[in-house]
């Protein structure tokens, strides 16, 4: 006989992780929740020392902009733009920042 156990799951359920991106796909919430995860690993990305000069970042229009408080910070990161976008696209899908002003 087969009893249904009321807290039986089905097999085929889909993992959270998974349910949460169809759900954030349905909503078109999925560009800005990735957006704010890069705000947030932004300094886990480019290292402490550049980490600690950030004073600010956010995105607009597929630009990331980033606030320095280093002039020779600034110029580090103007030098690795490319590496860094490259960093973004491996990270969370080509094309969600295509240029990253320096502020």
């Amino acid at each position: 006989m087969n009893h249904h156990h009321p807290n039986h799951r089905k097999k085929e359920a889909a993992p959270l992780e998974e349910a949460f991106k169809e759900l954030l796909k349905a909503y078109r919430l999925e560009g800005k929740f990735q957006e704010k995860s890069l705000v947030h690993d932004w300094g886990e990305m480019v290292g402490k020392t550049i980490a600690s000069r950030t004073e600010s970042v956010y995105i607009r229009d597929k630009k990331l902009f980033v606030k320095l408080s280093s002039g020779p910070i600034k110029r580090e990161v103007q030098m690795n733009k490319s590496k860094i976008l490259q960093l973004i696209d491996n990270r969370y899908g080509e094309g969600m920042i295509e240029e990253i002003v320096c502020l």
